[in-house]
C-alpha cells in the first residue's frame, strides 16, 4: 500500500502545490489586513499600496508597465478577456472579423472564439502545424496578410510540451498589423518572457501553475490596445475588469512568479537533462512508445508519450498503484472519452491518441525519482499490454 508520503506527483502541468513563500506573503492579507483596496480609509489605502506593489513586482518579471497588467480569476478568464475583449474593442468590418489560432489551443481560447463566431459574425481559422506541433510560419504569414482581428498562440503546450517560436510569430504578426495574444499559462515561470521585447499585444498567466494557488491570474495588455471588458459595473483594474481585487491571490501570484523564474534560471537546465533521461528510459523500456511534441523545442519539465497497445487511463491507474501520479492530457478535458484534438492535429490516429500519458516535473525532481518513474512506467505499460490494453 502506497502512503501519501511515498507518492511521486508528476502532474505539475495540471496544478502545483501552493508555495510556502506565497502563502506567507499572502497570509496577512487573508487575516488582519483584510481591507478592500478601493476603500478610502487608512486600511484600504494600505491594501491599495500592497496591490500596486505586487503589480509592480509582476510587471518587472514580464518586462512591462504595471498599468498594463489586469488581474483576473485565472487563466481561463485571462484568455477570454484577451480574445473577446480585443475582438470587440473596436467595430470591425465583416472582412476583418477573422480569428487565427493554432489547431490545439486551450479550451478557453477555443470557447472564446466559438462565442465570437456564434454571436458576432467572426470566422475562425486554424493554422497548419508539423508532426511535432510547430506552427507553419509560411501559413501564418499567408493568413495574416488578409485583415484579421486577432491571432492567438499557446507558447508552451500543456499536452504535448512543444514550445512555439514566439519571437518569429510575433514579428510576422507585427509586420501585418495583427494583434497577437499569447497563452503563457503553462510556460510562465519556466520560460523567460519579456513582453516589451516580443512586441505582443496580450499574454495570459495563471497562478495555480506557478505555486500561487487557484483563483488568480493575470492578463498583460499592451498600452493602447482597445479592450471591451467582460465584467461591467466596477471601476477596478482601470475599468477593464470589474470586481473587488483578490488581493491575497495577487500578492501570491507576484511572489510565486518571481520565485519560479529565479529557480528556472538556476535549475532549468538540470530539470531538462533529467527530463531527457526520463524520455530515454521510457522509450528504451517500452517498445513502440512514441514521444509526442518536439524533442528539443519543448518545456523543460514536460514529457508526453503514446503507448500503442494500451489505453491511457489504464496506464494511469497502473501507475497510481505504483505511487506515480500523472495524467492522460489536459486537466480541462478530464472525464471526456474523446481523443485529444492536439494529438489529432499532429496526425495521430484516434485510436493511438487514446494511449497518451503526460508527465510534468517540478523544480526539485532528482535522479532517484526519475529512475523510479521510469521503472514504474515500464512496469505499468507491460501490465496493461498484458491485459489487452485495458
Amino acid at each position: 500500500m502506497i502512503t501519501e508520503d511515498e507518492l511521486l506527483y508528476l502532474d505539475h502541468a495540471a496544478t502545483t502545490p501552493l508555495r510556502r513563500e506565497a502563502l506567507e506573503a499572502m497570509w496577512p492579507w487573508l487575516t488582519a489586513r483584510f481591507a478592500n483596496p478601493s476603500s478610502p480609509h487608512g486600511l484600504g489605502r494600505e491594501a491599495r499600496a500592497a496591490l500596486e506593489a505586487a503589480r509592480e513586482e509582476l510587471a518587472r518579471g514580464l518586462g512591462c508597465r504595471a498599468g498594463e497588467l489586469i488581474f483576473t480569476s485565472g487563466g481561463t478568464e485571462a484568455d477570454n478577456l484577451a480574445i473577446k475583449g480585443i475582438a470587440l474593442g473596436v467595430e470591425r468590418p465583416p472582412a476583418a472579423r477573422r480569428l487565427i489560432i493554432s489547431p490545439f489551443e486551450h479550451p478557453a481560447v477555443e470557447g472564446a472564439c466559438d462565442y465570437l463566431c456564434r454571436h458576432h459574425g467572426y470566422r475562425l481559422e486554424r493554422l497548419a502545424v508539423d508532426r511535432n506541433g510547430l506552427i507553419d510560419l509560411d501559413d501564418l504569414a499567408r493568413r495574416l496578410a488578409l485583415p484579421a482581428a486577432l491571432c492567438s498562440v499557446i507558447l508552451g503546450h500543456n499536452e504535448i510540451g512543444t514550445l512555439q517560436p514566439i519571437e518569429r510569430i510575433s514579428a510576422i504578426a507585427r509586420a501585418h498589423g495583427v494583434a497577437l495574444h499569447v497563452d503563457a499559462v503553462q510556460a510562465a515561470g519556466w520560460e523567460a518572457i519579456d513582453v516589451e521585447r516580443l512586441g505582443i499585444a496580450a499574454l495570459s498567466l495563471s497562478g495555480h501553475k506557478l505555486g500561487a494557488g487557484r483563483g488568480i491570474g493575470a492578463l498583460f495588455l499592451r498600452r493602447g490596445v482597445p479592450l471591451e471588458p467582460l465584467l461591467h459595473g466596477g471601476h477596478q483594474e482601470r475599468g477593464r475588469r470589474g470586481g473587488t481585487e483578490q488581493l491575497p491571490g495577487v500578492i501570491a501570484l507576484a511572489r510565486a512568479f518571481t520565485l519560479a523564474r529565479a529557480e528556472a534560471e538556476r535549475h532549468g537546465e538540470r530539470v531538462a537533462a533529467l527530463r531527457d533521461a526520463f524520455i530515454r528510459g521510457v522509450l528504451e523500456g517500452c517498445p513502440g512508445a512514441r514521444l509526442t511534441g518536439d524533442a528539443e523545442r519543448r518545456l523543460p519539465h514536460h514529457a508526453s508519450f503514446l503507448f500503442p497497445g494500451t489505453h491511457g487511463e489504464a496506464v494511469l491507474l497502473a501507475l497510481e498503484a505504483r505511487g506515480v501520479i500523472c495524467s492522460s492530457g489536459s486537466a480541462c478535458k478530464a472525464g471526456e472519452d474523446e481523443p485529444s484534438p492536439a494529438l489529432l492535429a499532429l496526425g495521430v490516429s484516434r485510436q493511438e491518441a487514446q494511449t497518451a500519458v503526460r508527465f510534468c516535473f517540478d523544480i526539485d525532481i532528482d535522479q532517484p525519482q526519475v529512475d523510479r518513474a521510469v521503472r514504474a512506467v515500464v512496469e505499468a505499460v507491460a501490465q496493461v499490454r498484458g491485459l489487452g490494453g485495458r
